[in-house]
């Protein structure tokens, strides 16, 4: 029986110990962590909601504000004012212009004769005034009394033969038909006489003043006929109205065109504008000419100054092609940017960053 109890307590010290019995604790545990997780989640809803509450209830006190917008370039339909054949194209599609350069010319030699016709009118009314404002000559005064000297001639003689067939009547010595014939004659050198005497008066006169300022009015007509000839002469040249590109040729040397018909497109370098919207909050702090900088995606680098030139004092939707800080179903004002473009890098449509410097403006 000793040695069975030995070999008992030899065993023991190497024998596993007995499994415990599992803990009522253990299967409570993940029912102890949803606490922690929803005040978690609260924490951050309440940092969201103060962080949204302070976006959208912000001071204003930042010292700029920026803007999307897109560049808006403006665009000229070329064409001449008067009709005509092209006789000269001078630019094509892509070429850079100046400003006051000829672009394209018509055939001269219609509107040199024009010209030519106007002015030999206008000399014509010219002489005629000059004629009229200068009065009688001395020898047409002279011619006139001459004239008027032998009317007085005329009616002596006839009255002296009206007077010797009055004497002869009485005695027979002249027939009735010759003493008609001699008072007719009386009568006819009296009216010539008259007549000769009014046409010397007239002449010593001079015209009346009616009739200069009739020949003063013509005069004034052939010389607007001729500055009109000059116009259509000088607008047989096409002449690009400032600094750009030619974006279209739409017409061929030796066409036959009508006044206003469009030769070429120009894309103007000058104004270069950005359309751009701003929120209903921020719109009180944008005024006119407040300083600007404009840059591209291209060259974010680059900066282009500018100024604000036109606040729309109406209230839009904002556009689908806008993209804002804000929700799109914001009501926005649009504002025309100014920039200045010396190198040409802006092109119609493109998309730039706009930022306002609010500490200027009027």
């Amino acid at each position: 029986m000793s040695s069975t109890i030995a070999s008992s307590s030899t065993a023991a010290p190497n024998a596993a110990p007995p499994a415990s019995p599992p803990s009522a604790a253990e299967p409570l545990a993940p029912r102890r962590r949803w606490p922690w997780l929803a005040a978690a989640a609260l924490v951050v809803a309440g940092l969201g909601g103060a962080l949204w509450f302070y976006l959208s209830h912000r001071p204003h006190d930042e010292a700029s504000l920026v803007l999307q917008g897109n560049i808006d370039v403006r665009q000229v339909n070329l064409a001449f004012k008067v009709e005509g054949r092209i006789e000269t194209l001078a630019v094509d599609e892509g070429d850079t212009v100046t400003a006051g350069q000829v672009v394209a010319s018509l055939d001269k030699r219609y509107f040199h004769d024009e010209l030519q016709a106007a002015r030999a009118r206008r000399d014509n009314a010219a002489a005629n005034l000059a004629r009229l404002e200068h009065g009688s000559r001395p020898q047409e005064i002279a011619q006139a009394r001459a004239q008027t000297a032998d009317r007085e001639a005329t009616l002596a003689r006839a009255k002296a033969d009206w007077a010797r067939a009055q004497q002869l009547i009485g005695s027979g010595g002249i027939s009735r038909e010759d003493y008609d014939l001699r008072q007719s004659a009386l009568r006819v050198a009296e009216a010539q006489l008259k007549s000769a005497q009014e046409s010397q008066r007239l002449i010593e006169i001079g015209p009346r003043q009616e009739d200069i300022d009739v020949a003063r009015a013509q005069l004034a007509e052939q010389k607007a006929l001729v500055v009109q000839s000059e116009r259509r002469l000088a607008d047989s040249d096409l002449i690009a109205p400032g600094p750009g590109i030619i974006l279209t040729r739409a017409r061929e040397k030796g066409a036959i065109v009508q006044a206003g018909e469009t030769v070429f497109t120009l894309t103007l370098a000058s104004p270069v504008w950005v359309r751009t919207y701003v929120n209903e909050r921020d719109l009180g702090r944008v005024r006119p000419n407040m300083a600007a900088l404009v840059r591209t995606d291209s060259a974010p680098d680059k900066v282009y100054p500018a100024r604000v030139g036109f606040i729309s004092p109406t209230a839009e939707f904002t556009p689908k092609t806008v993209e804002t800080r804000e929700l799109r179903t914001d009501l926005v004002y649009r504002l025309r940017v100014i920039v200045d473009n010396p190198d040409g890098g802006l092109r119609q449509g493109m998309p730039v960053t706009v930022t306002l410097n609010l500490n200027t403006g009027n």
